[in-house]
């Protein structure tokens, strides 16, 4: 396991532990073991019929960056062409590569990287450290991302709220944007919320200095982050255990590209409106093959049932 760090905070108690690349730090959370109800209901501000039908999701522990992965993060692995599993990997992809209110761009999240190539990334860790990383599910992701540990009763019309800190959001906890387009009635507030700033770039990882129940961090804007699983355009059949939801494995998709297939994306970014960073809104506008300075990524580390 990686190294053991504890924080308590009034009734909760957050396991973080820490891996290295090189002298790098790679921060991750544990995620405990719980069930919750995956999905949005259809009065959700901005739901769309792609989160139905909710369902619940029994997942086992374990870890997640707390951090989307940095730009400092990327290169280490990109350039270390030994640990080569399928594709070579390009080591300062990234269009913002200034820092941020004097903050190093290397902590930026490294952004315009496809799927086949955070897949890479992460077997590349995989093999460095012993561990096995990989991209998070989408259920795993969404799990994380709300904090929570027990499903709803939706016979009662219980619900969770949209974001993690609560019913709305504002660009003074998220990177996102935060001002209205005119011309085609898109909102830069969510609910009762208030109009912000945009930024039009991402900001550093752990920026707004806000974290979910779990420890998590930037799970709302700044870069969309590659889930594992296929696109399907709803939940009917999906898994209930928190598997990613695949038709093809990963190491046949990066030896054949003519496979271009989408695979979903979560979390909003900087570019994008608050609606899009809702918990469950989930994104599929983009071929695993394509790059964007939207889309960026955070591993997780199964580790089974020994911790």
């Amino acid at each position: 396991m990686p190294e053991k760090l504890i924080i308590k905070r009034p009734r909760q108690t957050i396991r973080f532990y820490r891996d290295y690349i090189d002298n790098i730090s790679l921060e991750l959370a544990l995620i405990p073991d719980g069930t919750f109800t995956m999905g949005a209901p259809e009065d959700e501000e901005g739901s769309r019929k792609n989160e139905r039908p909710q369902h619940d999701v029994t997942l086992s522990s374990f870890l997640m960056g707390r951090y989307p992965i940095t730009q400092q993060q990327w290169k280490a692995i990109a350039t270390k062409t030994d640990l080569k599993v399928n594709i070579d990997l390009e080591p300062d992809p990234s269009r913002f590569k200034e820092p941020y209110e004097g903050i190093d761009r290397w902590l930026r999240p490294v952004e315009r990287v496809n799927w086949y190539e955070a897949v890479e990334f992460c077997q590349r860790l995989s093999t460095l450290t012993g561990r096995d990383y990989r991209l998070p599910s989408e259920a795993q992701w969404e799990y994380a991302c709300r904090g929570v540990t027990k499903p709803l009763d939706l016979s009662a019309g219980e619900t969770y709220p949209p974001f993690h800190f609560g019913e709305t959001i504002t660009t003074e906890l998220a990177n996102y944007r935060g001002t209205d387009n005119e011309e085609y009635k898109w909102s830069g507030s969510y609910g009762k919320g208030p109009k912000g700033e945009y930024r039009e770039q991402t900001t550093p990882v752990g920026y707004f200095e806000v974290a979910n129940a779990f420890g998590l961090s930037d799970m709302h804007g700044n870069v969309w982050e590659w889930c594992l699983d296929d696109w399907h355009d709803n939940y009917e059949d999906a898994p209930d255990d928190g598997s990613a939801w695949m038709e093809f494995e990963p190491s046949y998709l990066a030896k054949n590209k003519q496979n271009k297939l989408y695979s979903v994306l979560r979390g909003g970014s900087w570019y994008d409106y608050p609606n899009y960073c809702r918990s469950a809104y989930r994104d599929f506008n983009y071929r695993r093959d394509l790059h964007d300075f939207n889309n960026g990524f955070r591993v997780v580390c199964v580790f089974g049932r020994t911790l």
